[in-house]
């Protein structure tokens, strides 16, 4: 009787660790890499744009995925580029959202170099076995036309480049929006958050699906 007892009491177990590896096995993991308009910079936490990526994730049956926001207010993509590697380590994504480059071109930081940084970053991302969705930015015409159009170029030549899907720009149907804009007139407001979701959805959806 013992030792059935024991058998029995191991068959147990191990059905028990399988059962966890699959649930395991079952999670992805999405990370949002980003600065202050991915770390909900005045707006509530729960109001913010990841806070609703989360609950659509649940809407859409993709409850799977696990969102882990990375994102600081002031990031620079220099920094990016130093922080990515350790957290590539220790979360292990799937998926890695990049929303980085707005405070450099607010900086006015050279073209070139922001863009070197952004392909840094992307390949490392493809490096750990990830896939990134880089999310483009663009700044403020009193830059000049010149600085304006190379900083938005970046995104959408290095999307090419890198065979990289692209979120065409992130404050589309905000910036220029009553009421989506904070009083800086460089964060959206809790009412824009919703549409911050949008801009990324389309794109980010069929990721999650494959």
């Amino acid at each position: 009787m013992h030792t059935v007892f024991l058998r029995l009491r191991s068959i147990v177990f191990l059905a028990l660790i399988c059962i966890g590896l699959q649930v395991q096995a079952s999670q992805s993991t999405l990370m949002i890499y980003g600065d202050s308009l991915s770390a909900a910079y005045g707006v509530q936490t729960e109001e913010a744009w990841v806070a609703l990526l989360r609950e659509r994730l649940d809407k859409e049956g993709l409850d799977q995925w696990q969102v882990v926001n990375a994102s600081i207010s002031g990031e620079t993509t220099d920094g990016g580029l130093r922080r990515l590697p350790d957290l590539l380590d220790k979360n292990q994504p799937d998926i890695v959202i990049l929303e980085l480059g707005g405070n450099d071109g607010l900086r006015g930081f050279p073209p070139d170099v922001i863009r070197s940084n952004l392909a840094g970053m992307i390949e490392q991302v493809n490096e750990s076995g990830a896939k990134a969705l880089l999310v483009g930015m663009q700044i403020p015409p009193n830059y000049g036309q010149r600085y304006t159009r190379a900083f938005a170029d970046i995104y959408p030549e290095l999307a090419e480049e890198h065979e990289t899907e692209l979120v065409p720009f992130f404050l589309d149907g905000i910036f220029d929006q009553e009421g989506m804009m904070q009083d800086d007139d460089i964060h959206p407001t809790a009412e824009a958050q919703g549409q911050l979701l949008d801009n990324v959805w389309p794109v980010l959806e069929p990721m999650l699906r494959q």
